[in-house]
């Protein structure tokens, strides 16, 4: 199995645990205060984390950030963070399955951004996975009606935006890996990276594009919730655990990547929602409806049909 497809699937299952632990931080926090924690708590582990694999892997002279990545990685460290808070607002009216589905329509997007910015398509095969495992997405997403469509608040739309910033983050950050993987092909013949390079460029790009979070939102968070602040660095003990766990959750994602096509990438990440149900089932004893069968069954034969 190609070292791509584990990442992501090891990512899935490390952000649905992230999301599981930052949940309970917003009994305490305000819901960007919950979020701010997964950027500033994370960034010394990110940063040590590049220091070993720079280390370990004894070419770190050959990483040198262009302006291409640069402008990659503050936009998708931005694109990021706007795509939060529009999930919030997507899920926070009446419509919340709906808004979540929504957001889901993110590898759909990525697919068309990743061949408007970086020239790579996906295969007809793999576009028709894609399309099913949405389908699936949906009826995951709970009892969601096609009038629900037209006649969902406004704020439900905001999970469109959501996804549309989420795939826009995911190529920027796929872009900026190539940009700095680049330089590092010196062979005609070597037309992808190795694990190893992979590694390195996709740690580097993750310690930097969590720095300009914390920076950019920390500043958001003074200027907007005066107090928020002090709260966050007062539930440090958990709040370490969930940076822990969401910086391992990101150098899965980044590093399939810089291995492989974003839109699959997020696309097979889409097994998070697996993962959910599995979990809602075995923390919480729910059942499992026939819509919820049906969707797993799509979700899984599209997923399969990425490949």
């Amino acid at each position: 199995m190609s070292a791509w497809i584990l990442l992501t699937i090891a990512g899935a299952f490390l952000q649905n645990l992230r999301s599981l632990l930052q949940r309970r931080l917003t009994g305490n926090l305000s819901v960007n205060g919950a979020a701010y924690v997964r950027f500033l708590f994370a960034l010394p582990f990110a940063w040590f984390f590049f220091g070993v694999i720079a280390d370990l892997s004894g070419t770190s002279s050959e990483l040198v950030p262009n302006q291409r990545f640069f402008l990659f990685v503050s936009v998708g460290a931005i694109a990021q963070m706007v795509a939060t808070s529009a999930l919030v607002a997507a899920v926070s009216g009446s419509h919340f399955a709906l808004g979540t589905a929504l957001s889901k329509t993110e590898a759909v997007q990525a697919a068309l951004l990743g061949l408007i910015l970086l020239g790579e398509g996906v295969s007809p095969q793999a576009l028709g996975g894609i399309g099913i495992s949405l389908a699936g997405v949906f009826l995951l997403s709970g009892n969601i009606r096609p009038k629900d469509l037209v006649r969902a608040d406004r704020r439900v739309w905001f999970g469109v935006l959501a996804a549309t910033f989420l795939a826009l983050c995911a190529i920027c950050y796929r872009g900026a890996s190539l940009a700095l993987l680049a330089p590092m092909m010196t062979s005609p013949e070597l037309v992808e990276a190795s694990f190893n390079q992979a590694l390195l460029v996709a740690s580097f790009t993750l310690a930097v594009s969590v720095t300009l979070q914390t920076l950019l939102m920390g500043c958001y968070l003074a200027l907007s919730e005066p107090g928020q602040l002090s709260q966050v660095l007062l539930h440090w003990r958990p709040a370490l655990l969930v940076g822990c766990i969401a910086m391992v959750a990101s150098a899965c994602w980044f590093t399939a990547m810089a291995l492989y096509n974003a839109a699959m990438v997020r696309a097979l990440g889409q097994i998070e929602l697996l993962f959910t149900l599995i979990t809602s089932i075995w923390l919480l004893n729910e059942r499992v409806s026939r819509r919820e069968v049906l969707g797993m069954v799509l979700l899984v034969l599209g997923i399969l049909m990425l490949f």
